[in-house]
């Protein structure tokens, strides 16, 4: 079997550092697919990767990339054949096994989704951002939440989960409000459907927060947690619903019982980690059909493998915009 080149992340004097190494294909498994890794892309958790103490990580040295599109090269499961393209991510991939930034990639069977109407390219380009992204509309729309009940704000609006939530909401006819820290990428959400941009979620940060505040959104999807996932509980409209991600702005919550047992609202919690099989490919299915995003290709960068670096950078500063999309066949 042919040899593969792979991205791989070490620790070293309380330091995480990359290298490409040369690798000899092993031998597979019962119920696992060989994938020739035609794209990967770049996540906060993969940049957690990378981050001394991040924490994602189970054991070093690994290949990180949570994201794997490719095509079936040799398969030991009856559920695939060799040339599937598929996509891959969740799980233990990247953070407990070798994952996407690689030219080659083993995983177990039960973890693939086949591709039908997306391209490699269009997978990765929504990769687990996107998927969670669809998650959170789907918890939405599931919940009852019609375009007409009124606005529904994405906080964390330039991330790949808040602008891929922009494009799919706006597309189902939602009225989307965008709440982001940078003011320069108004008119880049208002291009994906943005109706209104909007400052950061509290646009006061100093006042008090209030139990209940006045009722502005019909839904929300938050990307941030902390101090704006309260914020948003607090002003939901009675009824309304909030699918949330993220925790940039921190893992704790100040909030109290009051919008649960006043307004009955919900906080929809959303993990595309450990969804099983059956309701990924489902919902994998619907991004194939109802929730394909518009504009893939204003939200995607492509870049090579020797991207990454940058992109985690700026991941970790909070300075990147739209989704990275790594295709691992160049910039070795």
């Amino acid at each position: 079997m042919t040899q593969y080149r792979a991205l791989i992340a070490e620790t070293a004097d309380d330091a995480v550092t990359s290298r490409a190494e040369t690798r000899d294909p092993a031998a597979l498994e019962p119920g696992q697919l060989r994938i020739a890794v035609e794209y990967s892309g770049v996540n906060f958790k993969d940049a957690l990767a990378f981050t001394p103490g991040g924490g994602v990580v189970r054991q070093y040295p690994i290949v990180p990339g949570i994201d794997i599109a490719g095509t079936v090269v040799e398969t030991s499961s009856d559920d695939f054949a060799v040339e599937d393209r598929i996509i891959a991510h969740g799980y233990e991939i990247g953070t407990a096994r070798d994952g996407g930034y690689a030219e080659q990639a083993v995983v177990p069977a039960e973890w693939a989704v086949r591709l039908n109407a997306l391209t490699t390219r269009e997978a990765a380009a929504i990769g687990t951002a996107g998927f969670t992204a669809a998650m959170s509309v789907a918890a939405i729309v599931d919940a009852g939440i019609a375009p007409g009940d009124g606005p529904v704000v994405v906080t964390g609006a330039t991330g790949g989960v808040g602008s891929t939530s922009i494009d799919l909401l706006a597309g189902l006819g939602y009225e989307v409000v965008a709440s982001s820290g940078k003011p320069a990428a108004a008119d880049h959400l208002r291009e994906l459907g943005a109706a209104e941009v909007i400052g950061r979620l509290p646009l006061d940060p100093d006042a008090k927060p209030r139990p209940l505040g006045r009722s502005r959104w019909a839904a929300a999807v938050d990307c941030v947690g902390g101090a704006a996932l309260a914020d948003v509980i607090s002003t939901l409209n009675y009824g309304g619903v909030v699918a949330a991600s993220g925790l940039t702005g921190g893992a704790g919550l100040k909030t109290t019982v009051l919008p649960f047992i006043l307004r009955g609202v919900t906080l929809a919690g959303i993990d595309s980690v450990l969804m099983p099989i059956a309701p990924r490919r489902a919902l994998w299915s619907r991004i194939e059909s109802d929730l394909r995003p518009r504009h893939l290709e204003r939200v995607a960068n492509e870049i090579g493998i020797d991207g990454v670096g940058a992109v985690v950078d700026a991941l970790r500063a909070g300075e990147y915009t739209g989704r990275a999309v790594v295709d691992v066949r160049r910039g070795w």
